[in-house]
């Protein structure tokens, strides 16, 4: 099966990846790939600089981040939205082997040839969201209810 999606450049930021056929809404649309990492691995290192307002990391679960950056595929450059065409769905291995656990994006609705996908990163930061904070993670997805921010409320 062909992809039905395609990475160019983005309005919303740098790279995006756009529909270049229709999707259907509960189309499992691609897996988000990467290397296997620790949590304590990734804090260690570079890729999970919180002062960056970037990142290819995804958190699969208590044990194991994806990181896109090594040996990730195009779901890589899906960018946020605060009203977004796709979520990110983790699913679970049934041996429950925690490494096997995936991620995988899937269409919240019919998604037109052309369309950016997005889906909303769900960022949720232990330190306090300051004015800098929010700043170096701003959103500029242009959605009529942007909240400004890829980070998410503290609850």
């Amino acid at each position: 099966m062909a992809l039905k999606i395609l990475r160019r450049k983005s309005s919303i930021h740098g790279n995006g990846v756009f529909a270049v056929a229709a999707i259907a809404k509960g189309e499992r649309i691609i897996q988000y790939t990467g290397e296997l990492r620790s949590h304590a691995e990734v804090d260690a290192g570079e890729a999970g600089d919180v002062e960056s307002g970037h990142t290819f990391l995804f958190t699969l679960n208590d044990e194991w981040v994806i990181d896109g950056t090594r040996r990730g595929n195009v779901a890589r450059w899906i960018n946020h939205s605060c009203a977004p065409n796709c979520e990110a769905l983790i699913v679970e291995h049934d041996g429950g082997d925690r490494r096997r656990d995936k991620v995988v994006i899937e269409a919240l609705r019919d998604i037109a040839v052309g369309e950016e996908l997005t889906y909303n990163y769900g960022i949720r930061l232990a330190e306090r969201h300051t004015p800098r904070l929010k700043k170096i993670w701003a959103c500029h997805c242009g959605a009529a209810g942007c909240s400004g921010t890829l980070l998410q409320p503290k609850r």
